[in-house]
């Protein structure tokens, strides 16, 4: 499903920051745009800057899912600064996924902006879990058979000859003395 971004530039709250980019909201079924300003209010710009394909995919049904259950539903919007000062974010992706943009999170080149997921791509996206999601099977992990009373001080190469026993544990006496 196609997905604008809407990026609001306002002017910076520092001397050191000019203006504070946020991304506010996303227009479902959107036409391809770059950086076409939507509204003017004052200083106050918001641009849809790009429109980028919302894609699922049934591996990730869990992590929809996780997305779903919080108190409000998001998108994840990843974007990276750019050189070109018309355009100054490149938007890479969206993505309905909490555990995808974590991961976009850790690299510390992207910024991930969390937006409210409209009405109508929550009931796209549950439909879609409701359709793929396959629980995994727990599986309990039995023990290896391995015995873990045997002594195994002073095991080691009988090739070598060594004037003490370096695999003995500090605290055991040597058995030969």
């Amino acid at each position: 499903m196609p997905l604008g971004i809407v990026v609001r530039r306002a002017p910076g709250a520092t001397r050191w920051a000019k203006w504070a980019w946020k991304v506010v909201s996303v227009l479902p079924g959107a036409a391809g745009a770059d950086w076409k300003p939507l509204r003017e209010d004052g200083d106050v710009v918001e641009y849809h800057a790009a429109t980028r394909p919302l894609e699922l995919h049934g591996a990730e049904c869990e992590a929809y899912m996780a997305g779903l259950a919080d108190k409000t539903p998001a998108v994840y919007v990843v974007m990276r600064r750019s050189d070109d000062a018309q355009r100054p974010f490149d938007v890479l992706l969206v993505t309905a996924s909490p555990y995808e943009a974590q991961d976009y999170c850790d690299n510390g080149e992207d910024i991930v902006e969390k937006v409210a997921m409209p009405d109508g791509i929550i009931g796209w996206v549950r439909d879609f879990t409701d359709r793929f999601f396959e629980e995994e099977v727990f599986i309990k992990r039995r023990r290896d058979k391995h015995r873990t009373d045997r002594v195994e001080d002073g095991v080691g190469d009988a090739r070598i000859q060594q004037l003490t026993d370096v695999y003995r544990a500090p605290g055991r006496k040597d058995p030969a003395a």
